[in-house]
Formats: C-alpha cells, structure tokens, sequence
C-alpha cells in the first residue's frame, strides 16, 4: 500500500528541525571542524532528498509547490555519491539559507487542507 503523501513532507519537516537543532549556536568553522555534527547533517540531508524522491513520484502537484525541489534532490545525490568532494561552507550556506525555507515551505503544505474529492465519473 503507498505510503500517504503528506508522511514525506513530514519527513523533510522533521528532518529540517533536526538540521537546526544540530546546529543550533554553532558556526561554519564548528561545523567543519565536527564529524559527528557533518554526519548528522549529511544523514539529514538524505533523509530530505529520499522524501523529496518519493514525494515527486507519488504526488507531482505537491513535489511541484516545493521551491527547488529538483535541486533538493540534485543535492542528495551529490552528498551520496560524491561523498569525497563535499564542500562543508557549500553545505553550511545550504543549513543556513535554504534549509529554514525548506522546512517552513514543507510544513505549511502538510497542513494545507487535502482537496475535495470529486464525485464526477
């Protein structure tokens, strides 16, 4: 049974939380210096670009609501499979700048309220 399109945009909420929380008072540099703390984050970070995957396929009007959602997923795969070329300020700007705007865009489509289904045959 496929899974309830709203538990990916939960997924990519909770995941944006948990990014800030991680970093939370600390700096690029804490965030460089700190493999635990990158990892975390990079965990995140696939989390988010899986959910955002699932959600392209399985409801495109929703996934297309997500402001650069193509580059979310784009950026998953680069944290994957180019693990031995990431850039930490890259991904540092990317914790600061856009995952707050992620997690907000996320969240108010999650409680949008489900359309009316049609009794039109």
């Amino acid at each position: 049974m496929p899974r309830d399109p709203r538990q990916f945009l939960y997924d990519v909420v909770t995941a944006c939380q948990a990014i800030a929380a991680f970093c939370s008072g600390k700096s690029g540099r804490d965030y460089q210096e700190d493999l635990l703390l990158r990892s975390a984050c990079e965990r995140q970070f696939e989390i988010i670009g899986e959910a955002m995957t699932r959600l392209r396929d399985a409801d495109p009007t929703t996934f297309a609501a997500i402001p650069a959602g193509k580059d979310i997923i784009a950026f998953r795969n680069r944290l994957i499979h180019g693990y031995d070329t990431v850039d930490s300020e890259i991904v540092w700007d990317v914790i600061e700048q856009r995952i707050p705007a992620l997690g907000d865009a996320a969240r108010r489509l999650l409680h949008e309220p489900e359309p009316p289904v049609s009794d039109v045959r």
